[in-house]
Formats: structure tokens, sequence, C-alpha cells
């Protein structure tokens, strides 16, 4: 992997050098811009719309817009001056409950390994993390950007998760049409929570998959080997076609879905009726495999 960034993590007098690595990848399929004619990439060109030329990178400057069509200039040596001190400490200022984050305020994912001879507060600072349930509330800058981010553990490794400033969160009165109080009906709410229970599961992520890019890395490879190919549509799920009006009918319709949909495990089918039966039979499971 690839150190992005290297400092310390500081929580009181205690200091932990680590080192940064991205904990995920983007996997999107990304076209460049072809000349059909000639079968060339087209590259993207910095030219000056006033002076009708290309432009060298020495001879940019990062600019400010305050008003249409003004800028004010700043050098990477300003920019620079202005940078805060955090750019290589992650200050931890609270230790919070995860559950009291809502997951809007999550960015991205680093997992942070310990450097150089700090293997013992990294242990440490595992171990008081685990124990007490908690995270840390910090803030670190990566690439010139100043951001608030969590440290947690997963499975034995410090993973820092950047988070947006509440300032960066819009606020939900923006949104049009929310209504203020929910009304529903008793009976429609029931076949909906019944629904809720007949499609609940253990989180298993290994099960969940890019459809399209899949599909699309089988076109690419078809082209490739001169296969021809033939794009169609998806065809509808039986619960899923039509604009359904009756909403009692749009329930009923999910539930007769999901009772012909194989679980995961044991190849049985999920059933309709009471959510309690399937519970019983999990946990009857659970005990003899535990006996």
């Amino acid at each position: 992997m690839h150190t992005v960034w290297k400092g310390a993590i500081s929580f009181g007098l205690v200091h932990v050098p680590v080192k940064m690595f991205t904990a995920t990848e983007d996997k999107d399929i990304r076209f460049r811009t072809i000349h059909k004619e000639c079968g060339m990439p087209i590259s993207q060109q910095r030219v000056c719309s006033h002076c009708g030329r290309e432009i060298a990178s020495d001879e940019l400057a990062k600019g400010f817009e305050y008003e249409k069509d003004k800028f004010v200039l700043f050098s990477e040596e300003e920019l620079e001056e202005l940078r805060p001190e955090s750019a290589r400490t992650i200050s931890i200022l609270d230790f919070v409950d995860l559950t009291d984050i809502d997951p809007i305020y999550f960015e991205k994912a680093y997992y942070l390994s310990p450097d150089m001879a700090g293997s013992g507060a990294y242990g440490l600072l595992i171990e008081a993390i685990r124990q007490t349930g908690k995270i840390g509330i910090a803030k670190i800058s990566i690439r010139s950007k100043s951001r608030l981010a969590a440290i947690r553990v997963v499975a034995n490794c410090l993973c820092l998760e950047t988070m947006h400033f509440p300032d960066e969160i819009r606020p939900i009165s923006l949104v049009p049409n929310i209504p203020e109080q929910t009304a529903v009906n008793d009976k429609e709410l029931e076949i909906a929570k019944l629904l809720v229970e007949q499609l609940s599961a253990p989180f298993a992520p290994d099960k969940y998959t890019d459809d399209y890019r899949l599909a699309l890395q089988n076109a690419i490879e078809a082209k490739i080997a001169g296969e021809g190919i033939d794009i169609v549509a998806a065809p509808a799920t039986e619960a899923g076609g039509g604009n359904v009006v009756d909403l009692m009918a749009a329930l009923q319709a999910s539930l007769d879905a999901v009772a012909k949909i194989p679980t995961d495990t044991g190849g049985e089918k999920r059933k309709t009726g009471k959510a309690a039966a399937p519970k019983e039979k999990k946990n009857k499971k659970t005990k003899e495999t535990a006996s």
C-alpha cells in the first residue's frame, strides 16, 4: 500500500507515531475520450481564453473568485504559512460513543499502522478504545485540507474515518416536500413491519456486488476478444413492475415475492406469516451448534 500521510496520534500527553493508508479503493471503470477517425486519445490542455495559448505549470497560481471575474491570488508559500499545526498530528479532542454519530458525517476510511518504535503506544490506544467501547474524535490535515475524523478499531488495526464538519451538512429544511408529521394506516404499517422482519438478516458485505461494473467489465472483455455483444434491458422483477397505486397490494406483493426467495443459509425459503417462527428456528440451530 502507498503511504498517504505520516505523523502521530496525540491524546493527552500520549504520542502514537503512525502511517496512514487508504482503506478503500475506487473500482469504477473509466473511459477516455478518443478521436474516432484515428483512434488517438484526446488530451486535456490548459489554455488561457484571453492569451489563446497553452499555459505552463510555473505560470499558474491559486485564485479565489470573490466577485464575478475578480480573483485574489495566493502563492504556495502563502498557503503553506496558513496550514494548521495539525498537518503532522492527529489530535484527539474527545472520546464518544459511535452510536451518537449519524452516518451522514462519515466520508472516507483510512488504515493507520504503527510507525518506528510506536507499537507499544499503538497497542495501548487500541485496547483503550476496544475496552471502553468509545471512538476518538480528532482533527487532521490531509492534502492541505483540515478535516474532522473518527478513530476506531477494525480487527486489530486503528481505522481513521474522515468526517464532514457540521457546517458542511446541508439542513433538511432545504429539502422540498418533507411532511411535518407522518400519518400511516395501522394495517399497512403492520404489513410493512412484517416485510422488514422477513427481509432482516445479519450484514454480510460479500453478497453485495456492483452489477453494472461487472456487466461493463464483461462487455469490455467481450469486445477485446472480438465477440459481438447484444445490449438488452434487464427483466422487471415480479413485485417491481408497473406503477402500483394500492399501497396495501404493493406490500402484499412484496411479501409474496419474499416468500419465494431462498435464505442465505441452509437453502430454506423464507415464509410469510408471523415473524417469530423463523427466529425460533434460527435460535434452535444456534443452540445445537453450541452444544
